[in-house]
């Protein structure tokens, strides 16, 4: 009697939709490139023409990341074109504060069993990002993990590499008492305080409610894509005076913003300063969630700090205003 034949695809793995979806998406990624690359989707490495001539000592600034349990809420949407967006501005934030301008994204998509028409939305999203602020997505990684991931289910990382001119690293160390702190609006939760802003929520609704308070549906409110603030950071970082940046992901305000900050100086926050959002207040009420925890788990509605000196604030305010942005005075360094 012949034994059974298994095969890759028995096992879960479809080689053939793989590159299916390399070929579809192929267009999309190539509308994110500029002269510097030198490699098309698919080859075994991203290839980036690096000119520097015009920096006396440029130095590469990296960043990788995630976003985390916002990915569930998108599976009960059965929305995949934000997720990604949500990645890539992520990471370009990250990079942005230290002073650097981004050159090139990766990306790691890894699924149970690859959906052709899902993987497509997700990378769409990262070249939308990728395209908007001025990012090459020059390579990434589909795995099939069929054993890991439930049907439906798929995660995703992605890398950014930037570039900075040495003397222009901004790091906090000229931050001093006195200095103001700036915030800026977020979009929402952007990518940080999901696992307790679901638990909360959904104990009660469903992602097509639409709760007092909100003007669209949870799901919606939810998968609010996470801003860039690239060009906002671009144009502050040339005005003297403002000494530093905080990108508020998790660990809230007073978590992220007290890494740039020199030894024996603190944060003083007027928390009461600005109008917190809606879906902020209402996770807080739905789930009686103590104020310190809404403190340190989210962003509560600025999604970028500048520490200015005092006699910058004018001149901030005027930049950001070119951009469209409100600044919020929301405190000090002590």
């Amino acid at each position: 009697m012949s034994e059974k034949q298994f095969t890759y695809k028995d096992s879960g793995v479809d080689i053939k939709a793989g590159e299916e979806l390399v070929n579809s998406i192929k267009d999309v990624v190539k509308q994110t490139h500029n002269a510097n690359v030198l490699s098309n989707i698919g080859g075994f490495g991203g290839l980036f023409s690096a000119d520097f001539k015009e920096m006396k000592e440029p130095v590469l600034v990296s960043s990788v990341d995630g976003v985390g349990t916002k990915l569930i809420v998108a599976f009960k949407c059965g929305r995949y074109d934000t997720v990604g967006q949500d990645l890539v501005n992520h990471c370009v934030n990250d990079i942005a504060v230290c002073g650097a301008t981004p050159l090139f994204f990766l990306d790691y998509f890894s699924t149970g069993k690859l959906d052709q028409q899902v993987g497509y939305d997700v990378i769409k999203g990262f070249a939308i990002a990728c395209k908007e602020n001025g990012v090459a997505l020059i390579g990434g990684e589909t795995a099939e993990m069929p054993d890991i991931y439930n049907d439906g289910e798929f995660d995703l990382a992605g890398t950014v590499v930037g570039v900075v001119e040495k003397e222009k690293i901004i790091t906090g160390s000229v931050i001093k008492k006195g200095d103001i702190l700036v915030g800026f609006k977020s979009t929402g939760l952007h990518t940080n305080g999901y696992s307790l802003a679901r638990k909360v929520l959904f104990s009660r609704y469903d992602v097509s409610d639409i709760p007092d308070g909100l003007n669209q549906n949870i799901g919606e409110e939810l998968l609010k894509i996470h801003k860039s603030y690239l060009p906002l950071i671009s144009s502050l970082k040339e005005i003297d005076g403002v000494n530093g940046f905080s990108h508020i992901t998790g660990g809230g305000i007073v978590g992220n913003t007290k890494r740039i900050l020199p030894e024996g100086l603190k944060l003083s926050v007027k928390w009461e300063s600005w109008e917190r959002p809606a879906i902020f207040k209402l996770i807080q009420n739905t789930g009686n969630v103590p104020e310190e925890d809404m403190r340190a788990t989210f962003n509560l509605g600025i999604g970028l700090i500048a520490v200015c000196s005092e006699s910058a604030i004018p001149a901030v305010e005027a930049e950001a205003g070119k951009l469209g942005e409100e600044i919020l005075v929301i405190g000090e360094v002590v």
